[in-house]
């Protein structure tokens, strides 16, 4: 499963698959998205997903156009 140009992961919903067809995302980083998702009772921006470990201002650049929340 990929993600097409114009179909949008919303992070507050997403599985561990989903979230793994977004570019550099594996499966250890899809498992820690979800953990502060359930930790932070979800995200309320998506610049939210910098607070997640690994997820800084460039991997947030390449995925800000294909994610929601």
């Amino acid at each position: 499963m990929t993600t097409t140009d114009n179909e949008v992961i919303n992070l507050n919903t997403a599985t561990v698959v989903e979230l793994q067809t977004l570019d550099g995302i594996g499966v250890k980083k899809a498992e820690q998205i979800i953990a502060y998702r359930e930790e932070h009772g979800g995200f309320k921006s998506i610049e939210e997903i910098k607070q997640v470990s690994g997820i800084g201002e460039k991997r947030f650049e390449a995925l800000k156009d294909k994610v929601t929340v």
